[in-house]
């Protein structure tokens, strides 16, 4: 409740005032990032020993939330680094990786979850990224990874790269690259629709050198840590969208009721009630499906269905109230001078990123399949 209450002022009183600059000059603002580090939303899950504040998953939903409320840019930078960057270290990491990372991962350190090429978007375990052993057992990656959320600021790289392509994904590996190291490069920063103060860039790979004790977890076991920790990002993105959704009726409600239209408000008119009341119902219906899914994944429940159907349904609402919101206000609405406009074009981000809607439909349909 604590980290709840303190995500949402520090949304309202800090990120809000900047919102419009930063999506405008396509950047998170870097004393912002300090700030978010600072206040523990970087490190929510990860240990107190590590210097992280030690809660557990739910809280960092309910940061992830309570950010996207305010600007969904800031909350995939919070959600990637606490459903997944955090929790791959937690899960697979050695105490050596652990120690040296974690602590910089709550108090300083952004990460990039590096997985997506050209061939290998939805078709994950396409990747042509290549891990190529040495003699001196060491390894030497060639690739380009694409759509790298928060590679701008990032200074570890996760990188699944296949050892040994003979044995198809079961060659996947997890590697853990800092951003200094020599022949790793970041490339231009992509001029997106939606969510545009998140950086998303390629990464190129050329010739990198990593040593074994730089493989997290176990050779070859990269697709099994990939399929497991998108299955908890996809419960983020349920998150995101959720406040994205309460944040764009945030900004449309008071609006409805202040702007007069035949010798009344807009919102007195029983069409436009409706409509207000079957958006609220369809966001709670995502707020309970994605705080089931929370809930069956922190009592050790399997949640694969129910993490797809909160992703899939939380981005289905947001991307129809956004437009709903757009529609109620006419011709302001789709101005800059109201913020409901970026959260509409935030909203598409839902049905794409961490497993396009389809593939979620195809995740339910195999569940379905064994009613």
């Amino acid at each position: 409740r604590r980290v709840h209450g303190a995500a949402e002022k520090f949304s309202q009183d800090q990120i809000k005032p900047i919102v419009r600059e930063m999506d405008n000059k396509q950047t998170i603002y870097p004393s912002l990032l300090k700030q978010l580090f600072e206040n523990g939303f970087m490190g929510v899950e990860i240990p107190t020993k590590y210097d992280g504040v030690g809660a557990n998953f739910f809280s960092s939903l309910l940061v992830v939330e309570e950010i996207a409320r305010v600007d969904p840019s800031v909350a995939i930078l919070t959600d990637i680094q606490n459903t997944l960057i955090n929790t791959i270290l937690l899960r697979y990491g050695n105490e050596q990786q652990k120690s040296f990372w974690l602590p910089k991962l709550a108090c300083d350190t952004v990460a990039s979850f590096c997985l997506s090429e050209s061939a290998s978007g939805s078709d994950a375990f396409a990747l042509k990224c290549h891990a190529k052993p040495q003699k001196d057992g060491t390894y030497l990656l060639n690739g380009t990874k694409l759509w790298i959320s928060n590679s701008e600021q990032a200074g570890l790289f996760i990188v699944f790269a296949n050892t040994d392509f003979s044995r198809g994904y079961k060659g996947i590996t997890c590697f853990l690259i800092p951003r200094d190291s020599p022949g790793l490069s970041v490339g231009k920063k992509e001029d997106k629709l939606c969510i545009r103060a998140s950086s998303t860039c390629p990464v190129h790979l050329e010739n990198v050198q990593v040593s074994a004790d730089q493989i997290l977890g176990e050779v070859g076991q990269g697709y099994r840590y990939c399929i497991e920790l998108l299955n908890e990002g996809r419960v983020g993105i349920g998150a995101q969208m959720i406040g994205l959704t309460r944040g764009v009726l945030d900004a449309t409600i008071p609006y409805l009721k202040e702007r007069k239209q035949f010798g009344q408000p807009i919102w007195e008119f029983q069409g436009i009630q409706h409509q207000v009341a079957d958006a609220m119902t369809r966001l709670e219906c995502a707020k309970l499906l994605t705080y089931n899914a929370a809930r069956l994944r922190e009592s050790g429940a399997p949640f694969v269905k129910e993490s797809a159907m909160a992703k899939y349904y939380s981005s289905e609402v947001a991307n129809h109230v956004a437009g709903k919101c757009i529609e109620w206000m006419g011709g302001v609405g789709i101005t800059t001078d109201y913020i409901v406009e970026k959260f509409f074009r935030d909203a598409k981000i839902g049905s794409i990123y961490e497993g396009t809607s389809n593939i979620q439909l195809n995740t339910i349909a195999k569940y379905l399949n064994k009613w």
